[in-house]
């Protein structure tokens, strides 16, 4: 087996580099207690409920995680967030009540808990904060080049980060990929789906070159696995399945088959 290609299946985690930020000092010393009995995988590298010095913690411990406060004293999480540029942590938020404008400024999947704290729900998102910076941390090893190195290796197939690890699929053997809350599945003519972190605008710029169409903002084609074009704007594939055409894509897809028009 290729040295490069087995290295990603030696990445450990050992611990998940984590900051605690809430301006209740009780709330913070309950939610350190929870982390330290139910999470082994988690290090409190620094703690503060004073949210003013909390940028300041952010540069200087450079977190994989962070837990937020979404209530803070004349400060919001927002004010701290666009306060550093790419975010290069996972957030879990904590909050009292079951706040809807998260969603406003944060994309991708959130990770949310509301107070006081469920024990279950706190394993349940530190489990999957874990498998996110897992897949950070096989790509950071392995490098977008060495990845491409791979493919390249693995005739016409691409490499696709999962929870477990890696897989090499083959490209012509992709029906099509759908975008789910950040992520990406990708139904194979198999019939095995693989579910990656990369969102489905990774995987368009990936595979258009191969003949894959993006003709819904969730939905990325393989033009070659299309059974049947349905007048109202849907597509019927290989596999079945049905996906939706876009009002706006719907012109530039038809004039992709012009060629074939008698």
């Amino acid at each position: 087996m290729d040295p490069t290609e087995s290295s990603f299946n030696k990445i450990t985690i050992m611990k998940v580099r984590t900051l605690l930020i809430d301006n209740e000092y009780k709330s913070l010393v309950n939610l350190r207690h929870k982390i330290e009995q139910f999470c082994p995988i988690i290090d409190i590298i620094g703690e503060t409920h004073y949210p003013k010095i909390s940028l300041e913690l952010i540069e200087v411990l450079k977190p994989e995680l962070i837990f937020l406060d979404v209530a803070l004293k004349n400060m919001t999480q927002f004010n701290i967030l666009s306060s550093i540029e790419n975010q290069p942590f996972e957030i879990i938020y904590v909050t009292t009540f079951d706040h809807h404008y998260i969603e406003e400024f944060e994309t991708g999947t959130i990770e949310k808990l509301l107070k006081p704290i469920n024990n279950r729900d706190l394993q349940l998102s530190v489990n999957e904060i874990f498998q996110r910076i897992k897949e950070k941390k096989i790509d950071r090893v392995l490098g977008q080049h060495e990845l491409n190195d791979l493919t390249k290796r693995k005739s016409n197939r691409i490499a696709v980060p999962t929870q477990d690890g890696i897989e090499f699929i083959k490209i012509d053997e992709i029906i099509h990929c759908q975008g789910v809350d950040g992520y990406t599945q990708i139904f194979s003519a198999t019939g095995k789906m693989l579910l990656s972190s990369r969102s489905i605008g990774h995987f368009t710029k990936l595979l258009q070159k191969y003949g894959f169409q993006l003709v819904h903002k969730s939905h990325l084609i393989n033009m070659d696995h299309i059974c049947k074009y349905l007048n109202e704007g849907y597509l019927i594939l290989n596999n079945d399945y049905k996906v939706p055409v876009s009002r706006n894509k719907r012109i530039n897809f038809l004039n992709s088959f012009k060629h074939l028009s008698p």
